[in-house]
């Protein structure tokens, strides 16, 4: 009996250092938004800040992100896709953000499932400038939302500390 319970304690005590020792989490999220009957879909991994500044600090400026945490965040469209000019056909696509102070581009690379930290420019199907703004108050969460905006239009949107950043797109 006394080996059963060393044994529980010992589980418990381990589990509850891996538990403590765990980088913050950013768990997998998802948005999507069907426009005339065809579905854009982008997953991602969400983080926080945790108290952290993010944009021009643990995200420099001047430099490509991964637009999440975790895996490369991954863009699926079921229509051909008009996005602020860029040409993208339907398909499979991971997405980045050059982030900059006063202007975003969303990059959107032809190369898929790779780790989110693995950007080739070469792979590059091209840019998109972004619309800036700021929030009335820090969000917390990291948040990609898709939304319908008109019979065939769209908004991609990115949220996160004290930046929102969208591009309107449109089915073509």
């Amino acid at each position: 009996m006394t080996r059963y319970v060393l044994a529980a304690g010992a589980v418990a005590w381990i589990a509850a250092a891996a538990a403590h020792a765990q980088p913050f989490q950013s768990p997998p999220a998802t948005t999507s938004v069907t426009i005339n009957g065809k579905t854009i879909r982008i997953n991602y991994s969400a983080p926080s800040m945790h108290g952290r500044k993010i944009f021009g600090g643990l995200e420099p400026y001047g430099r490509v992100w991964r637009a999440g945490a975790n895996e490369a965040t991954a863009l699926h469209t079921d229509a051909n896709l008009d996005v602020a000019g860029l040409n993208v056909p339907k398909g499979d696509y991971t997405l980045f953000v050059r982030l900059d102070e006063k202007q975003w581009q969303l990059i959107v690379s032809k190369q898929t499932g790779e780790w989110g930290l693995d950007y080739d420019k070469g792979q590059d199907l091209g840019r998109a400038p972004m619309e800036m703004s700021k929030p009335a108050k820090p969000i917390e969460t990291f948040k990609i939302t898709l939304s319908a905006a008109g019979p065939n239009k769209g908004k991609l949107q990115l949220e996160w500390e004290n930046t929102i950043a969208s591009v309107d797109f449109t089915l073509k």
